[in-house]
């Protein structure tokens, strides 16, 4: 008990861990709880199962909260484990996962976690989807209730949908959601062009897209649940929403009504639309920062892309970025941002696409990867994770970065080359 005790006062002190002010990538050093994952003995459910546990076993990794053991020690569900074998193994916390599958096609996870010092049962509980292939988000929820359990800083970005856009031929791209590991896919959006996928509000209900299917480049705005759609607005050139205030009230949209393209602003509950900047040259993929008051964004009035910032209510623009010449795909997180940029060949690879974090409250700079093409980053809605795009070696993937424990992890696509996304 006096272990369990230790390493929950672990987890809870762990919530302070954010990223602070000088953006320095925390490695953690602490005994963190070996949890043993299993399959019941008497489930049925072999194949799914299966899969969730490898999902599970690599979420509470991802969280870095766990650390996963691989031992078999396989009962039946309502059977207790062998305590005794555990603890000489120095399992903390053992998982015994059983399933049950109804005839209109849902499907119940069932989980009974064990406190291996205690000596107790200390979780049980059950998770439920309408559709056996949505079991992604089963292991998911079960990660997030046991991360809960231990009071550790929250890992609820694991439930979203990620949605993405995958090309899929010549002039042809789909939209797409999934799970973060692209485990659970689903197309939204087919037929012709469709790119530039973004969520319009938290609840994950609409979304913004481009696309090429009318006579001019359009920003649609689509209900993924009842199909509703609406048009927002078209442009000749090109059309993209790039972010959404927190309370959705506000658009941040590139266009180009007049030749080169500009960012504009778009109240989503009047309709109105406002320039926000002015450069006669390439003015794109505006985010909010520090409260949605200011916005960075990819100019190149300086010769090449580069990261800048403004007010939205002033003329003035500032320069954020003094790293490289080719600075672009911006994401932000209150003060924070991380960006793509190009970096020059070496002896040792070819030219490359890195993520680089920063503040626009000091001067700190931190790589986050160092090999292939990694664009289009996304801050998890705690801003202690990023979402991104990598290729390398022909290979398409979907990565996250903990930023508080400095790992990554890739997933790769299945369907096509990645082209944009969203979480």
């Amino acid at each position: 008990m006096k272990k369990i005790i230790l390493i929950t006062i672990f987890l809870i002190s762990s919530v302070f861990a954010a990223v602070d002010a000088k953006l320095e990538i925390v490695k953690k050093a602490n005994t963190l709880p070996k949890i043993l994952i299993s399959v019941a003995s008497d489930t049925a459910e072999i194949s799914t199962l299966s899969q969730i546990k490898n999902l599970l076993s690599k979420d509470l990794e991802i969280s870095g909260h766990f650390e996963v053991l691989n031992i078999q020690h396989n009962r039946n569900y309502n059977e207790l484990p062998d305590l005794n074998t555990l603890s000489n193994e120095n399992v903390d916390l053992y998982l015994n996962l059983s399933a049950v599958k109804n005839a209109t096609g849902g499907y119940s996870l069932l989980t009974k976690l064990y406190d291996i010092n205690a000596q107790a049962m200390i979780l049980e509980k059950s998770f439920t989807t309408s559709r056996e292939n949505r079991f992604p988000f089963l292991a998911h929820r079960t990660a997030i209730s046991i991360n809960d359990h231990f009071k550790a800083p929250s890992i609820k970005w694991m439930d979203k949908f990620v949605i993405y856009s995958v090309y899929n031929g010549a002039g042809k791209a789909n939209i797409m959601i999934g799970d973060y590991t692209l485990t659970y896919e689903k197309t939204i959006v087919q037929g012709g062009l469709n790119i530039f996928p973004k969520w319009a509000s938290k609840d994950q209900k609409s979304i913004y897209y481009t696309s090429y299917n009318y006579d001019r480049p359009t920003l649609v705005k689509l209900n993924i649940f009842t199909r509703d759609k609406k048009v927002i607005m078209s442009s000749d050139g090109m059309i993209a929403c790039s972010d959404v205030s927190d309370d959705a009230s506000k658009l941040l949209i590139t266009a180009s009504p007049s030749g080169q393209p500009d960012i504009y602003s778009y109240d989503t509950n009047t309709g109105k639309k406002t320039r926000v900047t002015t450069y006669s040259g390439i003015d794109v993929s505006g985010q909010f920062i520090e409260d949605d008051s200011r916005i960075v964004f990819v100019s190149d009035r300086l010769g090449s892309p580069n990261i800048f910032a403004k007010s939205i209510n002033s003329r003035g623009v500032e320069k954020l970025v003094y790293h490289s010449r080719n600075n672009s795909s911006a994401t932000s997180y209150k003060d924070n941002i991380v960006y793509a940029s190009k970096d020059s060949d070496n002896e040792l690879s070819a030219k490359s696409f890195n993520l680089y974090l920063m503040s626009t409250k000091s001067d700190d700079l931190k790589r986050l990867t160092s090999s292939g093409i990694n664009q289009f980053p996304k801050f998890s809605p705690d801003g202690e994770s990023l979402l991104f795009i990598k290729s390398f070696n022909g290979i398409s993937s979907v990565g996250i970065i903990r930023l508080n424990f400095n790992k990554s992890y890739l997933f790769p696509s299945n369907n096509g080359r990645i082209q944009s996304i969203d979480w």
